[in-house]
């Protein structure tokens, strides 16, 4: 059955208005009805209390451990050679790291006295030399002392005897302590609070570290 032309043409009509509406209806609805809700800016969390300084201290510890492991793989190689002898070109290879680390111990420590193959203090901005600091000439002294104990394990190790290689050892690890202890003491670290330990001297002039706020005492 055809419909008529007349019906036909209010039919598509209603449906293409139908269509518009479908269409149209929820985007004007929506910017008729709704409102953009204001986004709250976050704010950025709490800064940790005495991070820079914290901070120092862990690479403070860090450099010292730097320090210490090369060291060891040195003394462990000797220890374990037949008789402590190391060809020279072993003990060179083992003993170049050990330089390489010791001369970070000092680098760019104000007033920090130059050490035998370790670089010098560092100046001022000016280019005059900075003001003396105790803690850093403590850690200079240290870390010359263990390159100087280093040298006579070396020598000792291509050229001397198993006494002589036992001695120069323990100068190493004696050394080894020193610088350590020199860390703890003058690198600005706070005081051992463990039940039981010793108390630790001071080092004249070098102050002590007091707790973060809101940290441990």
């Amino acid at each position: 059955m055809r419909m008529p032309p007349k019906a036909g043409l209010l039919v598509s009509s209603a449906v293409c208005g139908a269509l518009t509406l479908g269409i149209a209806g929820p985007a004007a609805c929506a910017t008729a009805g709704d409102s953009p809700v204001p986004r709250t800016a976050t704010a950025p969390p709490a800064p940790v209390p005495g991070a820079g300084r914290l901070a120092g201290q862990a690479k403070l510890l860090g450099d010292a451990g730097g320090v210490l492991s090369p060291v060891t793989v040195l003394l462990d190689a000797v220890l374990k050679a037949p008789g402590g002898k190391l060809s020279a070109a072993e003990a060179a290879k083992l003993a170049g790291p050990v330089r390489d680390a010791l001369s970070k111990v000092t680098e760019g420590t104000p007033g920090a006295p130059a050490a035998p193959g370790i670089p010098g203090g560092a100046t001022g901005v000016s280019g005059t030399p900075a003001a003396p600091d105790p803690g850093a000439a403590l850690k200079a002294r240290a870390a010359a002392d263990l390159q100087s104990k280093v040298d006579t394990l070396v020598r000792a190790s291509t050229a001397g005897t198993p006494a002589q290689v036992a001695t120069a050892a323990q100068g190493v690890v004696t050394a080894e302590v020193n610088a350590v202890v020199a860390v703890v003491l003058g690198g600005g670290l706070p005081a051992a609070n463990l039940p039981g330990l010793p108390k630790l001297p001071t080092v004249p002039g070098v102050a002590r570290v007091p707790a973060a706020p809101g940290g441990p005492a």
